[in-house]
């Protein structure tokens, strides 16, 4: 397995240590969490790009 972005690292970490130390209801949270979410979604979508086969003209024609 791969290892994580150092933005998605330096996010957990920071969500890790805002509830720590301010507990489970600080109010950023939430958008601190959903930011991580989408790091960790934006991972493993470039690493399913990356995996695939190139496309074909017509392929990368109908997607444009």
């Amino acid at each position: 397995m791969p290892a994580h972005s150092s933005a998605r690292r330096r996010l957990s970490s920071t969500v890790a240590a805002v509830e720590k130390h301010n507990g489970p209801t600080d109010p950023r949270l939430p958008a601190l969490r959903r930011d991580l979410r989408a790091a960790a979604l934006e991972e493993h979508i470039q690493r399913i790009v990356d995996a695939a086969p190139a496309l074909s003209a017509e392929q990368r024609s109908k997607l444009a």
